[in-house]
This record gives C-alpha cells, sequence and structure tokens, in this order.
C-alpha cells in the first residue's frame, strides 16, 4: 500500500463549511484521507506507513482553483501571437504594457513589422478592440505592409481584420468571401460565423505544429501560473475535433501536467459536421470512452446564442445600444431551441454562451420550454459569461433551476468604457450582476474565458469582492459580494458547475487531493489585493508543482 503523505500548513482553507479550516491533510494514492491537526490524523499514521512534507508549514493551502469555462485551443492559436491590448497582461514570461489609442496601436503594429526578419512572414496580432484603438481598416494595415501578410485579431476573439496581402496569402476575395453577410471583404473584416470562413483559409498556418504546439505549451505554463487544477475546455472542436482531441491529448496528458481538464463539445459546430443534432449527439455519446486521467469528456454539452461581448455583438433588449446598432445571433433563435431540446432530452447538463440581456432570454424561455415538456430535476442548465441580464432574469433563474459562470473580468475592463461608448452607466455599472445571483440564492461561478480575460481566478475574484474597474471607479457597488463567496466561485461552485461537486471544490476526507499554495491568506489582505498574492504552486492529486517563473 502508498505510504500516506501529510501536508501541514499555516493554514488550510476547505471551503467546507463543516470544518472551514484546519493545518495538516493527509493524501494517500491522490485522494485526501483526512484533514484536520496532526494530533487528529493520528488514527491514520499509527496505523500505516507515512511521510510528513513540511515544505508548505509556513504557507496556506486552498481547494485547487478551477476554471470552468476557458479554451485551450483557443488559447493554443493566439498565446503564439503578439499581444498588442487596452490592459496589462502578466503573463509567465513577460508582462505586456497597455496600449490605448489608435496611434499607439498601429505604432507598435509597425515597430513589430519593423523587427522582423523576413518581408514576407505573417505577423499576427492579438488584442485590438476598437473602443481604445479606433476603427480598422485594410488600407490602414496595407500602408504598414504590402508584401506582409498582417491578420489584426480582435480582443473578443470572434472578428479579425486582414490587409491585402493577407487576403492574397490566404486565397480570399471577393467571389468567395462578399456576398457573406458577417463579411466587409472591403475592409478585410471578417466576424462571427464569417470569422470562420477566414480561419479555414487561415488554419494551416495557424494549426501547423510549429505554431499550435508552441501555443499549447504556454498554455499549460499560463494554466499553472494561475494555481489551477481543473480546467473546463468549454468548446471542444472550435477548430478541428480529432485535431484538438490528439494534440491535447499529446502535450496535456502527461505526467508533468498539474491539471485535468474537462471536455465539453461545442455542439453547432458538431451540428455542421455531422449535418443534425441527433448524428451530432450520437457522435457525442461516444466521446467518454477516449477518457484518460487528465482528459474527460462526460454528459455536458455546450451551446450559443448571442455575439461577442467584446465586439458589443451581443444581443441586447431594450433600449439596445446607444448608436443604434443591433447584435447577432450566433446560432438562430429556432436552431438554438431544436439543439437544447435535443440534449436535455437525452439528459445531458446544457451550458449556454449569452452575453446580453436578450440572449439570457432566449436561454431562460427555451429552460421554460423544456422544463414544461420534460421536466427534470438538477438539470445544471448554465448560464456561461452573463455579461448583461436584468434583476428580474435572475429571479426567474433561481424558479428555473438555472445556474451562472460568470466573466466578471468584463465588468473589470469594460465598465467604464462601455458606460460611455455603447450602453450608457447604468447597465455598464450592472455588467455581471453576481451580488444579485448571491442575493437570489442562484449558483455562480467565476471563469477566465481565456483569452477573454486572464486566467488568473484571484483576479476575478478581487474584481467581484471590489466592484472597481481597470479605471479605479467604483461602479455597481450593490453587486459586489464577499471575498468568501468571492473564493467559492473559483473552488467549491466552480466544481458545482462543472459537476464535479463529489472530487474537487473543497478539501474534505475522499476528495482528490488538489491543492492551490498561497503565501499570503486570501482573508487577511485587503480585496483589491487578491490579486498580488504570490501562488507557490498546485498540489495535483497529491503530488507538488512548483510554479517556474
Amino acid at each position: 500500500m502508498t505510504q500516506i503523505t501529510v501536508f501541514p500548513a499555516k493554514k488550510i482553507i476547505t471551503m467546507n463549511p463543516a470544518q472551514p479550516e484546519a493545518t495538516a491533510v493527509a493524501v494517500r494514492d491522490g485522494r485526501i484521507l483526512e484533514v484536520g491537526t496532526l494530533e487528529s490524523l493520528r488514527p491514520w499514521l499509527e496505523a500505516f506507513p507515512h511521510k510528513i512534507d513540511d515544505r508548505f508549514k509556513d504557507k496556506f493551502l486552498m481547494p485547487g482553483f478551477i476554471d470552468p469555462h476557458l479554451h485551450p485551443s483557443m488559447a493554443a492559436v493566439l498565446l503564439p501571437m503578439r499581444f498588442v491590448t487596452a490592459m496589462e497582461w502578466r503573463l509567465p514570461w513577460e508582462i505586456v504594457a497597455p496600449v490605448t489609442t489608435p496611434e499607439a496601436f498601429l505604432k507598435r503594429v509597425r515597430d513589430i513589422d519593423a523587427e522582423m526578419e523576413s518581408p514576407e512572414a505573417p505577423l499576427f496580432i492579438w488584442g485590438y478592440h476598437q473602443l481604445w484603438h479606433g476603427k480598422m481598416r485594410r488600407a490602414a494595415l496595407d500602408d504598414i505592409s504590402k508584401t506582409r501578410p498582417i491578420v489584426i485579431w480582435h480582443r473578443s476573439f470572434h472578428e479579425l481584420y486582414m490587409n491585402s496581402a493577407c487576403l492574397k496569402w490566404a486565397g480570399i476575395d471577393e467571389a468567395s468571401a462578399g456576398g457573406h453577410h458577417q463579411v466587409d471583404i472591403e475592409n478585410g473584416h471578417f466576424f462571427e460565423n464569417g470569422l470562420r470562413l477566414a480561419m479555414a483559409k487561415l488554419n494551416s498556418y495557424l494549426l501547423s505544429p510549429a505554431h499550435y504546439h508552441e501555443g499549447l505549451k504556454r498554455l499549460a505554463r499560463v494554466a499553472h501560473f494561475g494555481g489551477h487544477t481543473t480546467l473546463g475546455d468549454m468548446a471542444v472542436g472550435i477548430f478541428n475535433f480529432e485535431m484538438e482531441w490528439q494534440t491535447t491529448k499529446t502535450f496535456l496528458d502527461t505526467d508533468e501536467t498539474p491539471f485535468r481538464v474537462q471536455m465539453i463539445p461545442a455542439s453547432n459546430i458538431l451540428f455542421g459536421e455531422k449535418g443534425s443534432n441527433e448524428a451530432a449527439l450520437d457522435f457525442i455519446k461516444t466521446l467518454p470512452e477516449r477518457n484518460t486521467n487528465r482528459l474527460r469528456f462526460y454528459d455536458h454539452v455546450k451551446l450559443f446564442t448571442d455575439g461577442a461581448f467584446f465586439s458589443q455583438l451581443m444581443q441586447l433588449k431594450a433600449p439596445g445600444y446607444i448608436d443604434g446598432h443591433h447584435g447577432e445571433w450566433l446560432m438562430p433563435p429556432e436552431h438554438f431551441e431544436a439543439a437544447a431540446r435535443t440534449y436535455w432530452n437525452a439528459g445531458y447538463k446544457i451550458h449556454v454562451h449569452c452575453t446580453g440581456d436578450l440572449g439570457v432570454d432566449l436561454a431562460l424561455d427555451t429552460l421554460a420550454k423544456l422544463q414544461e415538456e420534460k421536466p427534470r430535476f438538477g438539470h445544471r442548465f448554465t448560464i456561461e459569461h452573463f455579461g448583461l441580464s436584468t434583476p428580474e432574469q435572475v429571479r426567474r433563474m433561481k424558479e428555473l433551476g438555472a445556474l451562472a459562470s460568470v466573466n466578471i473580468y468584463y465588468f473589470h475592463e469594460l465598465s467604464g468604457t462601455y458606460a460611455r461608448e455603447g450602453l450608457g452607466f447604468e447597465r455598464a455599472s450592472q455588467m455581471a450582476r453576481v451580488g444579485s445571483l448571491l442575493r437570489e440564492g442562484v449558483p455562480f461561478a467565476f471563469h477566465s474565458d481565456f483569452t477573454m480575460a486572464p486566467a488568473l481566478p484571484l483576479n476575478s475574484a478581487s474584481v467581484a469582492a471590489t466592484r472597481i474597474n481597470a479605471e479605479g471607479t467604483l461602479m455597481g457597488e450593490d453587486e459586489r459580494v464577499p471575498v468568501h463567496d468571492a473564493l467559492k466561485a473559483i473552488t467549491s461552485e466552480a466544481a458545482w458547475i462543472l459537476g464535479l461537486e463529489d472530487e474537487i471544490g473543497s478539501i474534505r476526507a475522499g476528495k482528490k487531493a488538489d491543492f492551490t499554495v498561497l503565501e499570503e491568506d486570501p482573508y487577511q489582505v485587503a480585496p483589491e489585493s487578491l490579486n498580488d498574492i504570490p501562488i507557490w504552486g498546485t498540489i495535483f492529486e497529491g503530488t507538488p508543482h512548483e510554479i517556474v517563473r
């Protein structure tokens, strides 16, 4: 029998209300035997061989952080690109300084172009946002280079711009793309479903081993840097299902990877590949046969309603956008309802991408129909992102049994700007209304949707507890939540969202021995300083993994 390892700590924050704190935890074969004190663990230690690993005696242990919604494949595509963004980005290998004006953005692109040796090697920039960087035009990119293919990828990921050299390099012209209603070929602009047309041409480069493999290695470093032990890949198959699976298996299903990934298929993409919701469902049912210890498919599926929050393409109820433009549907409402019915009737737990309040309405209206047609308990129907909503929708979520997985970073980066451009102060100040969720008793977790937000769970907790945005302004103070509830949203509640509450999310006997190791007590620092707490690393299934900086 494997010997027991005991990890003493200055404090163990269990997230188990029956025993909220401890000072030692005993682990065997990757699972927790008992948590308490060295004295209370004595029956185990007297009965079995054991060792005391006291390297964490002056540190603080929490349940391993969980991000229930990010995209390893999307990160693998973006992370090798050059980041030029309006916000500072803290990555394991660099800190990216913000670029906040149109002039500075184009200058930075021009400088990067000048640094490159080959005048024909493609240049991919990620992080553009029109509210900081102005309107992007193909002509402006042509002024930077007429020979080098240049791609400017929007901060939302849902859209990009190409210069003329890139259109030629990718084999895209007016005849092949000009008729698509989500393509502006004159400006080299591809958005929402038009993005898929562009990516079909760019994938030979983006998914090449040289690019994609390096990106996946970087994603692994990003995840560990944030203190994660579990990730939810909330849309497997966004580029190429089989390639993503095989490559993820090669690079992340290793003893060196200190986290697991729950694999949740993107139903709309599989619909397009398989030809019907029923055929997609039949394929999804076979996926658990592929499971490994670190990569696991199960009874969860992803659907979509409206467009990207960063692009202001979310669908809004009245009064809509200040400038009168309209959002986009990622799945037409009738297609969404049909898909949801297929997976609901098959007993699947459905996660729905919703960014605007009209998108939330579509999801909840559909949930109400499905509950009337075929009532289910514990269905875990989850609103993903939850950017804009109304208080009444929160009450309706409680009534229908819906959950929320919230991108709280929307508020941090966008509330100040969207108050001035797009939404007005009232709605912008109430983005990601987690205080309302808490008051109504709707379970909620925080996610990064990386790269939509930094994969730094303590940063999400800090934003939720303070409601201080990137401009240093307190907005929507009644939507704040206590630090304890913010920490639950990256541990125990995130486990609930993923349906893994019996395995992870708190520190108690029988669960996986997953811990995040902190240098400071998160309850003893100011809420605005949570993100400044140094993370030593993690313990994944009983094995310590120190962060390599």
